[in-house]
């Protein structure tokens, strides 16, 4: 555990950038049920079903000490007037266009999100100090990296999708605003992140969209993938005790870089699962859920553009400075998704 470490203050104002996100909603929720003051934004964009976000927003409504505001960080004055309006001690930015293979098709969104939009959330930073900016980085900023697990400590220079690119970007520009302005800031590199109220967009949420409803679900690269399937829960855990850590300032008086409070961590399960051990585990979940044998007719296609064979993911210094490991099992995981997803879709 850190020198020093705090646990989360309810005296502090938590922005949280992509707030009826996935990842938002249950870190918004998280805080909240401790008493914290949360502000959300959220552009509220279809990339995917809308009705899941608006579905997410509903269960925060009931909290007093929350916040919503329908805008996008893309778009200046509205982060300007948010930080001056709300005064954030503590930003979560999860804002981003995200998918790996969306950013092929449609690369404008892209840069709009991710690149100019945490350039403003860096700049309101910067006019507005904050005790501690957290942004949300990717596990695909290790592209074709083929030594594993993936290490914090790995050069991370050969991005192989435009959504890598942007998340390795933000990594460099918020190491550059640390430096030159003193913001505390800490990029997390998640790893395939899955649960209940996901993102329609994912592997296991589509795949048991087309089981249902009798299609055909594609895996890719023939099935031989792997992946470093990490529980919501885990992901919020492990925020939280993030969030009121800042790091510690570097003590190097003969470096330029001497004084900057700047970290990067990986937060991943560890234990990357096969993708057709996946699958039976999902269609396993998916049968305990209905009732009935549930198995997927697949069909088995090359890799995709832009996707990676394998992400493996050392969470070490996650666990050495906050005394925290995910561990959520997928047939646990995959079983609280399955069962969600039964009663919220009405499946028979």
């Amino acid at each position: 555990m850190i020198e020093g470490y705090r646990e989360l203050d309810p005296n502090k104002t938590y922005l949280i950038t992509g707030g009826a996100g996935f990842i938002g909603f249950f870190l918004s929720k998280k805080l909240l049920e401790q008493g914290c003051r949360v502000v959300g934004i959220d552009n509220m964009n279809d990339y995917y079903d809308v009705n899941l976000k608006y579905s997410r927003l509903k269960q925060l409504e009931g909290y007093d000490h929350y916040t919503f505001i329908q805008g996008d960080i893309s778009d200046k004055d509205t982060v300007t007037n948010v930080f001056e309006e709300y005064k954030p001690n503590i930003v979560m930015n999860l804002a981003a266009q995200a998918g790996v293979r969306y950013s092929i098709e449609n690369p404008d969104s892209y840069i709009q999100s991710n690149i100019i939009g945490f350039y403003n959330i860096l700049e309101a930073c910067r006019h507005n100090p904050v005790d501690h900016l957290v942004y949300a980085s990717s596990s695909s900023v290790y592209g074709a990296n083929t030594k594993v697990p993936f290490s914090t400590d790995d050069q991370v220079d050969n991005p192989v999708s435009l959504y890598a690119a942007t998340k390795k970007s933000n990594e460099l520009m918020a190491h550059t605003y640390s430096q030159l302005y003193g913001i505390p800031c800490t990029g997390l590199r998640f790893f395939t992140v899955y649960g209940p109220m996901g993102r329609p967009d994912m592997a296991y949420f589509g795949f048991t969209q087309k089981i249902f409803k009798g299609e055909t679900i594609n895996v890719f690269n023939f099935g031989d993938c792997y992946r470093d399937f990490t529980y919501i829960d885990d992901i919020v855990e492990s925020v939280a005790r993030i969030l009121c850590n800042p790091p510690a300032k570097r003590v190097d008086k003969d470096s330029i870089l001497n004084g900057i409070q700047y970290a990067v961590y990986n937060i991943g399960n560890n234990q990357p699962e096969q993708l057709m051990d996946y699958i039976a585990a999902l269609e396993k979940a998916l049968s305990n859920a209905v009732g009935r044998e549930i198995v997927a007719e697949k069909e088995f296609l090359p890799m995709q553009p832009g996707d990676v064979k394998a992400t493996y993911s050392d969470s070490s210094p996650l666990e050495r400075d906050f005394d925290f490991k995910p561990s959520t099992s997928i047939e646990e995981g995959l079983q609280k998704f399955a069962d969600w997803y039964v009663e919220y879709y009405g499946v028979k």
